[in-house]
């Protein structure tokens, strides 16, 4: 064990996205697509670039290569600025945020594929460090399968199985939503950035 790297257990599969951020005239803004409406998974909703990670890829790599298939934003226009806490979902599904700097040219050289991605867009940071999402949750209950050995491992029907909870901040910009892991990506890494310039 002593090289090994520890990662969430029983992660399914491995996904990583680009928080992708320009300077413009309304200031330091996010780039955003839309998923585009003929995918099987989340056609039409708002999200940051990326997809699943290929065998050995990293999520720095797998970031920066859906970030180019998706938006055409040459990879040598972006600089990587860190990687921030990943997210495990309910799935199973891990996510690792990569944040980059994207430079004039390559906020120029944008073009959605229209294949994945019906349109890209800005919103400013500032946006969303001034406007409280708007916050709902939903609960996370057990549903156990009636075959459940019960007896076997010693407990009754009447098991309080763990529930838990989870938080969607939804914000709207320019007729559009931005919720759900997007979202949560956003709040996390405005959260943290806040916490570093108070720091110092």
């Amino acid at each position: 064990w002593g090289g090994h790297v520890p990662g969430p257990m029983d992660a399914r599969r491995r996904y990583a996205v680009l928080c992708p951020l320009a300077e413009r005239p309304e200031g330091l803004s996010f780039i955003f697509e839309t998923r585009a409406a003929g995918l099987n998974r989340q056609p039409g909703e708002t999200c940051f670039p990326g997809g699943r990670a290929r065998p050995g890829e990293s999520a720095p790599d797998c970031a920066l290569r859906e970030t180019w298939e998706e938006l055409a934003i040459p990879l040598e226009h972006i600089r990587l600025l860190g990687t921030p806490d990943f997210l495990l979902t309910q799935a199973g599904d891990l996510i690792q945020p990569v944040i980059g700097l994207v430079d004039a040219a390559g906020a120029a050289a944008l073009r959605p594929a229209p294949a994945e991605t019906a349109e890209a867009f800005f919103v400013p940071a500032e946006f969303f460090r001034s406007t409280p999402p708007e916050l709902c949750a939903y609960e996370l209950k057990a549903a156990v399968p009636e075959d459940f050995p019960y007896e076997s491992v010693g407990i009754g029907r009447d098991y309080p199985w763990a529930r838990g909870r989870v938080e969607v901040p939804v914000w709207h910009f320019g007729g559009r939503a931005i919720w759900g892991i997007t979202a949560r990506i956003i709040r996390a890494v405005l959260e943290e950035t806040d916490w570093a310039a108070e720091r110092g």
